[in-house]
């Protein structure tokens, strides 16, 4: 995969999500292609319509940076989408060892276990590398060894966790693009996105769009089995001196109904009765 046209094939999908009026470009009957054309684009970014087909089709990959901020502003890129064009266009170095199995420094694997909250760490990949025993009782997809994108949309349990997840799916295949970057020759970045093509149309169909993502720290919604539905914060961060990795600490704004339900789990987690889903709800009532 390392020959592929990853420049152009990100302006060209970009490009098709653009509309006419998003562009200030009056419309005038029928037009047979989504988003605007090759010359729209071309003329609203000051560059003549061959050498913009030339970038679409690879055989120009050395674009300046003027011509890709031109770019990027018409195709109405964020920052983040922009400072990933401006990668996909910078010199790659060829990969010359595939890389062994990541592991957790005993630090932060200390850490994680230190911690009265959700956490785990992950992979550049998304895989995960450690998790507390909390992380694993919130959800068992959080245990080392899983792929949080390859079960998000091929193990239909996980799916029924997340009362968001048509959303939470666009955001993780967003932010999955965004932390490989140009990285796409790895055997692991080969692996992921292989199987997930094949056996996910919707994951298909969200990889084709090219959106890239910061990871941002969003509220994200939990439906537990045995306490219900819980609103947790999300933290990733960078574990230093191990590159790609990030720890991930999910939180519940102190003293709301899901701080209580997460207190129910963690006893749960420790060995109690588990609860059910009235005494989550009703923790007065016990």
């Amino acid at each position: 995969m390392g020959e592929e046209n990853l420049l152009g094939e990100f302006v060209r999908a970009r490009r098709e999500l653009v509309t006419p009026e998003l562009a200030g470009i009056p419309v005038s009957g029928v037009r047979r292609v989504p988003g605007l054309r090759r010359e729209e684009v071309a003329m609203l970014a000051g560059i003549s319509a061959d050498y913009y087909l030339r970038l679409e089709q690879g055989r120009d990959r050395n674009p300046s940076v003027q011509v890709l901020e031109s770019l990027a502003r018409v195709l109405l890129l964020d920052d983040a989408a922009t400072e990933y064009l401006l990668r996909l266009a910078a010199a790659k170095p060829k990969r010359t060892r595939t890389p062994g199995r990541e592991k957790v420094r005993p630090s932060t694997a200390k850490l994680l276990e230190s911690l009265g909250l959700p956490a785990f760490v992950e992979s550049r990949y998304l895989d995960v590398l450690a998790a507390n025993s909390l992380a694993v009782a919130l959800s068992p997809r959080l245990a080392p060894g899983t792929n949080r994108l390859r079960d998000m949309f091929l193990d239909p349990a996980e799916q029924a966790l997340y009362p968001d997840w048509e959303r939470d799916s666009v955001s993780a295949v967003a932010g999955f693009r965004k932390s490989v970057g140009t990285d796409t020759d790895d055997p692991r970045y080969i692996e992921i996105v292989g199987e997930l093509s094949l056996a996910s149309s919707r994951f298909s169909r969200i990889w084709a769009r090219h959106d890239v993502l910061v990871c941002a720290a969003a509220p994200m919604r939990v439906d537990h089995p045995q306490v219900g539905d819980l609103v947790l914060n999300r933290e990733r961060l960078g574990v230093e001196g191990s590159p790609g990795q990030a720890l991930v600490i999910l939180h519940p704004d102190p003293g709301s109904d899901s701080a209580e339900k997460l207190t129910l789990l963690a006893s749960s987690a420790a060995g109690s009765i588990p609860p059910t889903r009235r005494e989550a709800h009703n923790p007065a009532d016990r």
